[in-house]
């Protein structure tokens, strides 16, 4: 497969940088696929500095009969992490990569492919380029905050987000301040009764209008995280993550190779009763770990053909990609990255997203416990197995790098009765694969699942892959590198048929109508961490980190618009109290 040769032979290039970095003298990296001598390595690989802060273009010439080429790149700073790589169609010559820090020493290095996915010719020598230092004030941007647009053709409604300090706002179409709780809520949800709910720390609450605590409940048996819902029952599900050892990892087929001595994380996802105030009583669980397969040790158990059986997870397959590396994210223990959980009543199934296998994955809730944790029972006779996954056909050995559609995914969910579009599923597509191919944008893709009844249907012969090949709608920009949200980020489909959008690493809400215009922008104004929300023209602080696309600090997770005449409203005062943002008196 196309990444798994670029992860796989990235530490060949880590040594090369290594060699490189101490000799001051690029040198020609050694590589086991080197053993293809009719396809030429690319020649001429150069790197110059692009026409914006952070980018450069690599520039190589062309290899005789390549199929494709592979472009990889590493800060010195960065030794031996944060190798990246982009795929690029034979044809091109050169790349730009965005998004690199100011002033900091890169290497970069082109391969070429001889057929897709097959071995890679890496260029005798690696180019050299340290970026311009950044000019003074470049760890800040100059932007307004608050509301920046609300034009005719908005939905008319109220929008209530969380910020990474102790405050979670609703607002007015007009930018206003109706309602504000003292709360450290990334993803704040509005319940029917006018209450807020939120994780923070590892417990849930359920705070009422006033700010006191109804509900808060922490589990003993793993930490809550990222996302949770409210049932129509009255309970909640919740995603919970677990620790398996070392030992156990290995036991269920995981290479000792790729398994840290502290062990992994599994996923769980978790429904609860709540008990009044501090309570709460466990009444249905899946767990992955009881859904795995592996082809690596037959000795150990859930040993099988991985390509037969897409109801099952590889466990090696995001192991077996982060190699030995460590992130600065813990990602070799958090293999899975649940990071999104949604609800379908209609068909009772439970959806989420599988960040780090780029894949949204669906199970059955039918079930009893006992069934979920088995192969069959429930409505769609699966058990707690996989009814539908989709976004990266290459998890179940159904496809290559071509046919990825999802890239380190976001808040995936159906959308809602009686909306347009209702029974699609909605995705925020940041535009990272995990530790793997790299593009460098973001987009909104709305996809209808190949439902069959309660089942989903999976092509006979051929690839086997589960569809769609294609969105029926999806948002980019213009230019699309213009929007890139390597992390966080949510979408919403409005009653109106627009969709609210929020572009996660720069704090900002945005309302598109089907064709793509925006009528609606507001940028949160609470930096992370701080007491007060900024004052207009004040310096937006970026952060610096190795990683694509401006990191400021305002980050938004998630956002969502109510109607005037959502319940959760009525007890609410909403009379604006003036705007979120500050303004310094003259």
């Amino acid at each position: 497969m196309r990444l798994f040769h670029a992860r796989k032979l990235r530490y060949g290039i880590m040594a090369a940088v290594a060699i490189a970095i101490m000799s001051f003298t690029p040198a020609a990296p050694a590589r086991a696929h080197d053993a293809a001598p009719a396809l030429p390595k690319p020649a001429g690989v150069t790197a110059e500095n692009g026409n914006s802060l952070g980018a450069v273009i690599v520039s190589w010439e062309a290899a005789a009969d390549a199929a494709g080429y592979l472009v990889g790149w590493v800060a010195h700073a960065d030794y031996p992490n944060h190798f990246r790589s982009a795929d690029i169609p034979a044809g091109e010559t050169a790349y730009t990569v965005t998004g690199l820090a100011p002033g900091a020493d890169y290497w970069f290095i082109v391969a070429s492919r001889d057929r897709q996915d097959g071995a890679l010719r890496w260029a005798e020598g690696w180019a050299r380029l340290t970026l311009p230092a950044a000019p003074e004030g470049v760890d800040t941007v100059v932007t307004p905050v608050g509301l920046l647009h609300n034009e005719p053709g908005a939905f008319p409604g109220y929008t209530l987000f969380g910020t990474r300090s102790n405050a979670v706002y609703l607002i007015d179409n007009q930018g206003r301040l109706v309602h504000q709780w003292e709360r450290r809520f990334r993803n704040a949800k509005l319940l029917v009764n006018g209450g807020l709910m939120g994780i923070s720390r590892g417990k849930i609450y359920e705070i009422a209008p006033d700010g006191s605590v109804v509900w808060e409940w922490e589990y003993s048996g793993g930490r809550m995280h990222h996302d949770f819902l409210k049932m129509p029952n009255g309970n909640v599900m919740l995603l919970l993550r677990e620790t398996k050892t070392y030992a156990e990892a290995v036991a269920a087929g995981a290479n000792p190779d790729f398994v840290s001595a502290d062990g992994i994380w599994n996923e769980v996802l978790l429904e609860v009763k709540p008990v009044y105030p501090d309570g709460g009583a466990v009444v249905w669980e899946w767990s992955a770990w009881d859904h795995l397969i592996q082809d690596y040790d037959p000795g150990q158990a859930n040993y099988g053909v991985v390509a037969e059986h897409p109801e099952l997870i590889d466990l090696n397959f995001v192991l077996r990609q982060v190699l030995t590396t460590e992130r600065q994210y813990g990602v070799r223990a958090d293999w899975l990255h649940a990071n999104a959980i949604d609800y379908n009543p209609a068909l009772d199934q439970i959806m989420f997203s599988a960040c780090n296998f780029s894949e949204v994955w669906i199970v059955d809730h039918s079930t009893t416990r006992e069934e979920s944790a088995g192969h069959s029972g429930g409505k769609g006779g699966r058990g707690g197995d996989l009814l539908y996954r989709w976004g990266n056909p290459r998890a179940y050995r159904a496809g290559t790098a071509a046919d990825q559609q999802l890239f380190w995914q976001h808040n995936p969910h159906w959308i809602p009765e009686g909306l347009p579009g209702a029974g699609n599923i909605l995705v925020f597509n940041n535009g990272d694969e995990f530790e793997g191919l790299y593009r460098d944008y973001s987009s909104v893709v709305e996809v209808v699942p190949p439902a069959d009844g309660y089942s989903y249907r999976r092509p006979v012969g051929g690839a086997r892959r589960y569809g769609p090949a294609d969105p029926v709608w999806q948002y980019e920009a213009e230019p699309r590198t213009d929007f890139l949200s390597y992390r966080a980020g949510g979408a919403q489909r409005l009653p109106n048929g627009n969709t609210l959008i929020v572009h996660g690493m720069r704090g900002t809400i945005f309302e598109v109508t089907p064709a793509g215009k925006t009528v609606w922008e507001y940028v949160n104004p609470h930096l992370r961490d701080a007491d007060a929300p900024m004052y207009q023209g004040d310096l937006m602080p970026v952060d610096a980190r190795p990683i694509p696309g401006p990191v400021w600090q305002n980050r938004v997770s998630r956002a969502l618009r109510y109607p005037a005449d959502y319940p959760g409203l009525q007890g609410l005062d909403l009379t604006p109290k003036g705007t979120v943002e500050r303004y310094r008196t003259p």
